[in-house]
């Protein structure tokens, strides 16, 4: 079902899903403060690793190629992390596009991979830059091929705060390894049809994506080996990610959740 009404992080622009700090921040509602969290992912069993940066940000090092996902918060942000080969965005929400941190990140030749409505928020300085996908496309690129996968709002209405086919999730694939990048949905048809997935990031933040019974259920769904939640704070504080990972190994131990901190400053 649909959630209502959209709230970003202080240092952003544009209205829409959000990182909502405020008040809440200091009394996260749930019990993410006693639960163990990593800074990046440790498992020997893929070669893809995890970097949370904030909220829906991360660098992704992927035998040695740098992704960066959704880059904000100023160049600062990445003052420690190698250049990346090539960037990912998802939406135009202020939580998942600056075009202030892409100018500052000074990438060079790096390509951007964007949805339209994203190419149409970013200066012509740019524009070079950019490789727009839509929904249901694949590319290759820097050996990888890369799907845009659908992310919205259920019901599908014309007001959802994500609306088909403006945003894009990815998969991406490299010698046999896939990453499913969620991006902000609920747990749609396009998220429970997925297969051999390796490794998943998913949202669980009222009311911008879905609470977290409902992620849990998308994920039983298509099994990943391992899915890490991220984009965590909604409009009450955290979400219990917690209890996502009762949820989901109750019912399927073979999945391993990995739960890291995505809000260092928290």
């Amino acid at each position: 079902m649909r959630r209502l009404l959209p709230l970003i992080a202080a240092a952003m622009l544009i209205t829409g899903c959000k990182n909502e700090p405020g008040s809440s921040e200091a009394k996260p509602t749930s019990e993410i403060a006693e639960t163990k969290v990593q800074k990046d992912t440790k498992s020997s069993s893929t070669s893809i690793k995890i970097i949370p940066v904030s909220h829906a940000t991360a660098v992704i090092k992927w035998e040695g190629e740098i992704i960066y996902l959704d880059p904000v918060g100023g160049a600062e942000a990445f003052k420690d992390m190698p250049k990346p080969g090539f960037l990912l965005i998802t939406d135009i929400h202020g939580d998942h596009l600056s075009a202030e941190t892409l100018t500052g990140l000074k990438t060079g030749d790096a390509k951007i991979i964007v949805p339209q409505a994203v190419k149409e928020k970013l200066p012509e300085a740019l524009q070079n830059n950019l490789i727009v996908m839509r929904n249901g496309e694949t590319i290759a690129h820097n050996g990888f091929t890369i799907e845009a996968i659908p992310m919205y709002n259920l019901p599908q209405t014309k007001d959802a705060m994500h609306v088909k086919g403006r945003g894009n999730g990815y998969v991406l694939e490299k010698n046999g390894e896939r990453l499913y990048i969620s991006g902000d949905t609920e747990a749609i048809p396009e998220m429970r049809n997925l297969r051999n997935i390796d490794v998943a990031l998913v949202p669980m933040n009222l009311p911008y994506t879905m609470p977290v019974d409902q992620a849990a259920e998308g994920v039983l769904e298509f099994k990943p080996k391992k899915v890490i939640p991220y984009h965590y704070r909604g409009k009450n504080g955290f979400s219990d990610i917690k209890e996502f990972k009762r949820l989901v190994n109750k019912e399927n131990k073979n999945i391993e959740v990995e739960l890291m901190d995505w809000y260092p400053s928290k």
